[in-house]
């Protein structure tokens, strides 16, 4: 009988090439992109099925709550959370989660998967890593690859040895990675037959991993060992430490590792798969219709072909008349128009509204927060209208600020509001004003989300006015 298996799901990236439905402050794993729910929630189901071990999760500091939240809409508890001092590349993400799982099973069989991939069939998935299972226990390193349909410039290609079957059901012998190539060459490589796309998906014992960082990589192992052992425990997550991890390269798994390696193998697996790199994945993922054209909810196309079409909000209608293999995103505070050929230009997009100081590039109007959530509704001089929205049983931090003021409208639910030394419970339709510099806290005491509207008034209305006294997410 196979071992349990432990997934390691990555989710710390910050995803441009899906701009302006991914933004650094909310990137695409989180986002619902080809269902109800998110690419990370769906790959967190996807590997939670008999056999498999809670998940672990590899994520940043601004995103853990995000992780937590989501993960407890699906009603998945983790294994673990680990928390990143910074983005450092795949590498270091999946040697401190195996350190942390060696600690306790050393023989492990640990499935790593990035959280923004879209895989339909779960269960030929499942299937795929079960026939794996047997070369990851003998010490081998095993990695998926995807049967080619196409000849794709955006991945990556695992070359097969002679001999090896493309569309084997166990693992095959690998002769080597291949870089993203030009279109000429993926499609000499697609009519070779001998050719995988890397799905940056793996499968092996923790101290299989650990055994090939020391001989391949040992100025990445070092310092990652260095933080797992200083790591420490806030609210559930851990830690690793900053100090040691600012020495960590950064640098890929493959390159690192897997590119090094003699004891490799891979999986082959046809059963459709996708990293979205692109708009044009996510047409293709989403099913056109007869005309090839995609459509949310909130777009119409008129006289379209091949033709994606997205409005995030109800507020906003999109329409296309007369386009051809066009892309159109709209939210409510941006627009993306481009040619489908020309869909991996789009963090080209992201870097010029960054050079222009645009908070588009990385920031939504929405801010997530371990409580809740807010929206700027408007913006003017000297005022801002907020929306905020919090879980129930939460918190806001007990705070006060230099700048402004604050009127609270009560919309939906009940809010327990703490005004330096008064206490007291609002109902809808009721209201309170936070004079400036007053010690305030904003609580949700009921079982239902607490929807209010903030007018903020004042000669500086940044986020980061603010001085906390007391924070239960333990935030500075």
């Amino acid at each position: 009988m196979t071992p349990e298996i432990y997934p390691l799901l990555l989710c710390g990236g910050s995803g441009t090439r899906l701009w302006p439905l991914s933004r650094k402050s909310y990137p695409k794993q989180f986002a619902r992109i080809t269902g109800e729910e998110s690419l990370f929630q769906q790959a967190a189901r996807r590997l939670s099925a008999p056999g498999f071990a809670p998940p672990s999760i590899v994520t940043g500091n601004d995103f853990r709550f995000i992780v937590t939240e989501q993960l407890a809409a699906c009603q998945i508890a983790p294994r673990a959370i680990l928390i990143e001092p910074e983005g450092r590349n795949t590498a270091p993400a999946v040697l401190a989660a195996a350190l942390v799982l060696a600690q306790q099973a050393p023989e492990a069989l640990m499935l790593v998967a990035p959280s923004d991939h879209v895989i339909p069939d779960d269960a030929a998935f499942r299937t795929a890593v079960q026939a794996a299972c047997p070369r990851a226990l003998a010490g081998d390193l095993v990695t998926f690859g995807i049967t080619p349909d196409r000849a794709e410039t955006g991945y990556g290609y695992l070359e097969l040895a002679p001999g090896a079957e493309a569309g084997a059901h166990s693992p095959q012998p690998l002769v080597r990675f291949v870089e993203k190539p030009d279109a000429a060459r993926a499609g000499e490589m697609v009519a070779a037959g001998n050719f995988l796309w890397n799905a940056g998906i793996f499968l092996f014992t923790a101290q299989a991993l650990i055994a090939a960082a020391r001989r391949h990589a040992p100025d990445v192992l070092a310092p990652v060992e260095a933080a797992v052992q200083a790591a420490h425990t806030d609210l559930g997550f851990t830690r690793l430490a900053e100090g040691p991890w600012a020495d960590v390269p950064d640098i890929s798994i493959d390159y690192a590792i897997m590119e090094r390696a003699g004891n490799l193998a891979v999986m082959p697996y046809a059963a459709g798969w996708s990293d979205l790199g692109g708009w044009d994945a996510v047409w293709q993922e989403s099913g056109p219709d007869a005309a090839g054209n995609v459509v949310s909810a909130h777009a119409t196309a008129i006289d379209c072909a091949d033709t994606l079409l997205r409005s995030e909000s109800a507020r906003v209608e999109l329409v296309g008349i007369g386009l051809q293999d066009m892309i159109a995103i709209a939210t409510t505070d941006a627009v993306l128009v481009a040619h489908k050929s020309q869909a991996q230009r789009v963090k080209e997009a992201v870097a010029a509204l960054k050079a222009r100081g645009a908070a588009q590039a990385t920031s939504f109007p929405v801010d997530h927060r371990p409580w809740g959530w807010f929206e700027s509704l408007v913006i003017g001089d000297r005022f801002q209208v907020k929306r905020i929205v919090v879980h129930p049983g939460a918190a806001l931090s007990l705070q006060s600020h230099h700048h402004r003021a604050e009127h609270w409208i009560v919309v939906a639910g009940t809010a327990k509001v703490t005004i330096d030394a008064t206490v007291q419970l609002l109902g809808e339709n009721q209201s309170v004003y936070i004079p400036l510099g007053a010690v305030h806290r904003l609580e949700n005491p009921g079982k239902l989300p607490l929807t209010l509207i903030e007018v903020q008034t004042g000669s500086y209305l940044g986020e980061d006015d603010i001085i906390r006294y007391e924070d239960v997410y333990a935030r500075d």
